[in-house]
């Protein structure tokens, strides 16, 4: 694994795509309540995406600086995802969410890792 991503333009679309989506779970809007509901996410915990997702935009950016961050970012988001997609599979929720958003991100965020940190 590298301490520092190279080339780092995946990481900075990622963190883009973290931006946005931290904004979007502000409120949130309503596809993403509505997948929140459709997991079983309990709503009193709503309030912590957004910083979440934030704070791994942040992570990212500043991790093109600072060795390890970034990596230890990617790998949060991978994990993230990845229990993302556990959450729908046990809600049995195969629906749009679950092939376009969740595995849609599960994949750029592996991407992202492998490309940016350890190939």
């Amino acid at each position: 694994m590298r301490l520092l991503p190279d080339p780092v333009w995946p990481v900075l679309l990622l963190a883009l795509v973290s931006a946005v989506d931290a904004v979007l779970c502000i409120g949130p809007v309503r596809f993403i309540a509505d997948c929140f509901r459709d997991v079983h996410f309990p709503e009193r915990w709503w309030w912590v995406t957004p910083w979440l997702k934030a704070a791994a935009a942040l992570g990212l950016v500043v991790g093109i600086w600072v060795p390890l961050l970034g990596t230890v970012t990617s790998v949060a988001l991978v994990v993230y995802f990845a229990l993302a997609l556990g959450f729908h599979v046990r809600a049995r929720d195969f629906g749009r969410n679950f092939f376009v958003n969740a595995t849609g991100m599960f994949l750029l965020c592996i991407f992202v890792l492998w490309f940016s940190f350890v190939r």
